[in-house]
């Protein structure tokens, strides 16, 4: 238990170092964020994101109604829910209209006291670094009380203003193999991407999901990391590392995915078991993570610019698929359940792939009754007509504008 003293001390330490941080990049998504009263806003994201820089930019400098509290503070480990007695006398001290908390899902039965904030009139904003443990809490007592985003890495449009520089394919390839990591992108350390992945990896997953073989679960990231573009199923991986059983498997992919490391896109179906059945495709939340924790991009591109255009998508839609069935066509784009868009990437196109991936959107856009598709490169562009379909070539950096 905490006593009042012991609260007030530490937020004032945490408020200091807050507000003294630099506002950095406007964040493209900055002016989508919802604040609307007697909701709480959700944001969520993969650690060192950006996600507090965001909110700072968001409050606007507003340092006397607002009081922050980051809940991964060592000095409030073992806060309980009987601390919420306190920490609620100390808002009201205070006289906070506006509340932001950082990663408070930490503290069980923190839902109640969000929501008896908000019925009090309190503008309440959260982050946090695991989507599952808030959206689980979220569903129970918020229903209806709460707005969410999503925060990416940067985009290459944030990259390219963030590093003033041109959009063109070489500054394309440049972002392709940084990525987007703030810290990463100013710096150029290595060592901050092993670092963070560790973190992620013992934070969000093995703290709080109690796994026990860490190193095997490190291993798994990493492949899966180095993989990107490619199909993977529990099956098929039973035995990677020691990890013998598919249930187990499927435990990791999630926590995974839940702590932003990865992305699995499923195969485009009209049926959700097909879709649960079949191979899902892998994708790293960042590209320069998946690059400086792996050496399989040396001689692999392609597939490096695969994850950044399945990037590029996710940022707008939460909605995408493969297709495949006689052929393979890289991204299928709904929305409200009507495709919208069809994407093939391919780094370069030539003589002997140019049957797999043009004949790949041809016979997605025939099954989807589209007349237009894409083929996203690095460099090329060019137009093809044929029946009343339309298949553009797409240079990366145009399309990403």
């Amino acid at each position: 238990m905490f006593t009042q003293s012991q609260i007030s001390q530490t937020i004032d330490l945490q408020q200091e170092g807050f507000w003294a941080s630099g506002n950095e990049l406007k964040r493209e998504i900055l002016p989508t964020i919802p604040v609307i009263n007697s909701y709480a806003t959700i944001i969520t994201g993969l650690r060192r994101c950006g996600k507090s820089t965001l909110l700072k930019q968001l409050l606007n400098d507003n340092t006397e109604n607002t009081l922050c509290l980051n809940f991964e503070d060592i000095r409030l480990a073992g806060f309980t829910v009987q601390d919420f007695i306190r920490l609620h006398d100390e808002i009201r001290h205070r006289k906070s209209k506006v509340l932001y908390f950082d990663e408070i899902q930490l503290v069980k039965k923190w839902e109640i006291f969000v929501h008896q904030l908000l019925r009090e009139g309190y503008q309440v904003f959260i982050t946090g670094s695991n989507s599952s443990m808030l959206s689980r809490e979220l569903g129970s007592h918020l229903t209806g009380r709460h707005l969410s985003v999503e925060l990416f890495p940067f985009s290459y449009n944030e990259f390219l203003q963030f590093k003033s520089l041109y959009r063109d394919a070489v500054t394309l390839t440049e972002y392709m193999n940084t990525g987007g990591i703030p810290e990463y992108v100013k710096s150029g350390a290595g060592m901050l991407l092993t670092r963070l992945l560790d973190d992620i990896l013992i934070r969000d997953v093995v703290t709080r999901y109690g796994v026990r073989d860490i190193t095997s679960l490190r291993q798994l990231a990493v492949y899966l990391m180095s993989h990107v573009g490619c199909q993977v199923s529990a099956t098929r991986l039973a035995g990677l590392y020691g990890i013998k059983s598919p249930a187990t498997l499927l435990e990791y992919f999630s926590y995974l995915k839940d702590a932003y490391l990865i992305e699995m896109m499923p195969q485009f179906s009209y049926s959700m078991k097909a879709q649960a059945r079949n191979p899902k495709k892998i994708y790293a939340i960042d590209t320069g993570m998946a690059r400086e924790v792996s050496a399989a991009f040396s001689e692999n591109i392609g597939h490096l610019l695969e994850n950044l255009v399945y990037l590029h998508l996710r940022r707008s839609y939460s909605d995408i698929h493969y297709f495949k069935e006689k052929q393979e066509c890289d991204f299928v784009v709904s929305e409200k359940g009507k495709v919208k868009q069809l994407v093939q990437v391919c780094s370069a196109l030539a003589d002997l792939n140019w049957e797999r991936e043009y004949e790949g959107l041809l016979a997605a856009m025939q099954h989807f009754k589209l007349k237009q598709g894409t083929i996203v490169t690095l460099t090329q562009s060019d137009k093809f007509t044929k029946n009343g379909l339309t298949i553009r070539l797409v240079p990366a950096d145009e399309w990403m504008k």
